[in-house]
């Protein structure tokens, strides 16, 4: 069984999957095919994955051909299901056991059929699948913490082509998200106002760094971008949990992604990229825990972030957590609010 495994220096926790490695070849770079011949997640495999936990389907029965979108456990868990974390430690080590959940989000069934070229309905199916899973892993006291993210392209950890997302419960919640509430928390004890919603209102105010915005979110590129052409996608209206939105929400935020990720393929010659859906931790109380986030409906803010990988992380990064950024943020909002471009936008190493 796996590990969570905590560094006593940096405070971070570290999921050890020793079943995922164990022969030195298996951590060999995977080569990437654009082909469909044997893709384990086409329409017609649904035998080649494990039985299948959500799918919304045209009347098919489960684990068959005949679905829109479909999820299924991780073959490959980072993860188990199974047992109790059974945290201890031993003097300055925190560890437990391997608990949580790995699934993938398969979200059409035709390979080639890129996010940013299919309709906004899809892209609609998309996100229900994600709230649907979500909020029932969340009945899971087990389970602090569910995040779901996208790897497109090799170079961001993609090892299959077929359009999918992945989805992993936590036992805990992470370091990165638990610094973000906090900040949201003192934030709002501070001006009683949510500081998501003061940079939203902030920044459409200066409008040089809003790349697409309509009815219900706004796409921007962050003041303080860790990566070139990183932006944010935001409900405009104050919202702390992604799976409370309606259909026609679903339907603006899949407008706002299409749209960022057709521009990514234009103007950045479709790189890959890492997409992470950022929204609340699972909120039911903890034992010793009576205020467990107790302000979070008021004072965060769930959003996208999505980050091409474009440069890389070097010795300088890992040694101090800073990151240089080759492109300055404005000028990466003029680029991808533009509707067409001759050709990609050229971002060396820096």
């Amino acid at each position: 069984m796996s590990e969570l495994r905590k560094d006593p220096i940096v405070d971070r926790w570290v999921i050890i999957a020793a079943e995922r490695g164990q022969r030195p070849s298996d951590f060999e770079p995977v080569p990437q095919s654009v082909s469909a011949t044997g893709c384990p997640l086409c329409e017609g495999s649904e035998d080649k994955t494990p039985p299948e936990v959500f799918a919304i389907r045209d009347g098919t029965p489960p684990n068959s051909p005949g679905w829109q979108v479909r999820v299924v456990p991780n073959k490959f868990p980072a993860l188990a299901i199974e047992g109790e974390s059974d945290r201890h430690g031993i003097g300055l080590f925190d560890h437990m056991n391997g608990i949580g959940a790995h699934e993938v989000i398969i979200e059409n069934p035709d390979h080639y059929a890129d996010i940013a070229q299919v309709s906004v309905e899809c892209i609609g199916n998309i996100f229900t699948a994600f709230g649907q899973r979500t909020r029932d892993l969340r009945r899971d006291e087990r389970f602090r913490h569910i995040i779901i993210f996208r790897n497109h392209g090799a170079a961001a950890g993609a090892s299959l082509t077929h359009p999918h997302s992945q989805l992993i419960a936590l036992p805990i919640v992470p370091k990165l998200v638990r610094d973000k509430l906090q900040t949201a928390r003192n934030h709002y004890r501070r001006k009683e106002r949510c500081i998501f919603c003061d940079l939203i209102e902030q920044e459409i105010a200066l409008a040089e760094r809003v790349v697409y915005q309509n009815d219900e979110f706004v796409v921007l590129s962050p003041f303080a971008a860790r990566f070139p052409f990183s932006v944010g996608i935001y409900p405009l209206e104050h919202s702390y949990d992604f799976v409370s939105m309606a259909h026609d929400q679903c339907l603006s935020l899949a407008e706002a992604l299409k749209f960022i990720l057709g521009q990514y393929r234009t103007v950045l010659g479709n790189p890959a990229y890492n997409l992470t859906l950022q929204t609340a931790p699972n909120t039911l109380p903890r034992p010793g825990h009576p205020d467990y986030w107790g302000s979070i409906e008021y004072d965060y803010h769930w959003h996208i972030e999505i980050m091409p990988r474009l440069t890389k992380v070097a010795g300088f990064e890992w040694g101090t957590g800073f990151y240089i950024n080759p492109v300055a943020p404005e000028d990466a909002a003029q680029y991808l609010r533009e509707e067409t471009t001759s050709q990609p936008v050229a971002v060396g190493p820096h």
